[in-house]
């Protein structure tokens, strides 16, 4: 699992590690792999250190911890570029937006898939964004990205589904995690208001009220690595209390 360190990630590595599964977590900073796996339940749990805009970089690391059976689940999930307006971006930022999700993202299917195939048994899961299906003001450069992992986890789920692999999205909506809150600080900035007000605002469009728990995601991943889950594929499921149903 890429990503697991904090918020969604940390919560799915330990839903994952509680169903009896030992999981395996790659992110940048080696003091934050450490205090993740020190965090989960107890398991053979192993951690990888690699920067996911180094893409090549990151899946040699995860080739070389792979176990000899390989592996029976990836979780996709890679923290957004930075928000910004899309018609401010260039081309390097399109870049840095695709190498963590898309180009690491296509290179680590490649990695688990044979093992996969070979015992007609595998789930792939991405976590990603509702902005897959309705883009979100500000995140420019991340709605492009998001709608590029789209049509390739669908491609994907057609091409591997008859080798017995699932390849489903899950979709965060406004999640309380440090990213909503960066997000709430610059809107509050850029407005001239206070991060409440921005904040209040935002809960008024989900049905619900409320902004998501990183452990409602998490939730929905652990089901999708299931057996149980074994039809449901192609999919991308949003976790967001109501808001794209809303729109």
């Amino acid at each position: 699992m890429g990503g697991a360190t904090q918020g969604i990630g940390l919560a799915c590595a330990a839903r994952l590690a509680q169903s009896g599964m030992a999981v395996t977590i790659m992110a940048r900073r080696a003091e934050a792999v450490e205090s993740a796996i020190e965090s989960l339940p107890p398991g053979e749990h192993q951690g990888i250190v690699a920067d996911f805009g180094q893409w090549e970089a990151a899946a040699a690391a995860a080739q070389s911890h792979m176990p000899e059976g390989g592996w029976d689940v990836l979780v996709n999930n890679a923290g957004g570029p930075p928000p910004g307006p899309l018609v401010e971006a260039d081309a390097d930022d399109f870049l840095a937006g695709l190498s963590p999700h898309l180009l690491l993202g296509h290179a680590l299917v490649k990695l688990v898939r044979p093992s996969m195939a070979q015992r007609g048994w595998g789930r792939i899961v991405n976590i990603v964004s509702t902005s897959i299906v309705m883009p979100i003001k500000g995140l420019g450069v991340s709605n492009t990205v998001r709608g590029a992992i789209g049509n390739w986890s669908r491609t994907l789920a057609a091409e591997l589904g008859p080798e017995g692999i699932t390849v489903n999205n899950v979709l965060p909506g406004f999640t309380a995690t440090a990213r909503l809150d960066a997000l709430l600080a610059k809107r509050a900035a850029a407005s001239g208001t206070d991060v409440e007000t921005v904040a209040a605002s935002i809960r008024a469009q989900i049905p619900t009220g409320r902004f998501a728990q990183p452990e409602e995601t998490a939730a929905l991943v652990g089901f999708l690595c299931s057996d149980e889950a074994g039809s449901i594929n192609g999919t991308s499921i949003p976790v967001d209390g109501g808001r794209l149903a809303a729109q």
